[in-house]
């Protein structure tokens, strides 16, 4: 992690609407209280929802807590994110798959000597919720868009102690 040039790091799930518009957030939140150098961006695994807004019940149960998604625009994952991006941070384990899959065509096309991005889940060093997928809100009430929050704070204060160790490290 360098001090000059920002961390880059991208928020990932199926549709780009609720879980990692949320997660792009709260991350953002979390690292710009802690001072952090670290860009924060999201996509989704489909194309489902080129260029929407997050979903309005994402919206709504995220603004309650301080968090606007209202700016936030979907889009697709692609095979240059992995050049551009230092770590992809997966929702769930059918979008980590996803990735892994596309980080294999990146591979081809770019050459793995270009790519920098390195995959994980979003809840890889969270204590509160270990190694859990995120649960997709979409079909469900507003408990889950809830429980997406809550694991976003959880997991993205995880990911800034991890941040910060690399920075104290280099």
């Amino acid at each position: 992690m360098s001090f000059t040039t920002p961390y880059k790091v991208l928020c990932v799930c199926l549709g780009n609407i609720c879980r990692s518009p949320t997660a792009e957030v709260v991350l953002r939140h979390f690292c710009d209280a802690h001072q952090l150098n670290i860009e924060i961006d999201s996509a989704g695994t489909s194309n489902y929802h080129p260029n929407k807004a997050p979903d309005l019940r994402s919206q709504e149960h995220a603004l309650k807590r301080g968090y606007d998604l209202s700016g936030l625009r979907a889009r697709q994952l692609q095979t240059r994110d992995f050049v551009h991006f230092d770590l992809i941070l997966a929702m769930d384990n059918n979008n980590f798959d996803e990735i892994q899959m596309l980080y294999q065509t990146a591979s081809r096309e770019f050459g793995t000597g270009q790519l920098r991005a390195k995959v994980a889940l979003m809840s890889e060093h969270d204590t509160q919720y270990p190694q859990q997928a995120l649960p997709d809100p979409y079909y469900g009430g507003s408990d889950g868009f809830e429980r997406v929050l809550d694991q976003c704070e959880s997991s993205s204060q995880a990911w800034v102690h991890i941040f910060k160790q690399q920075i104290e490290s280099y």
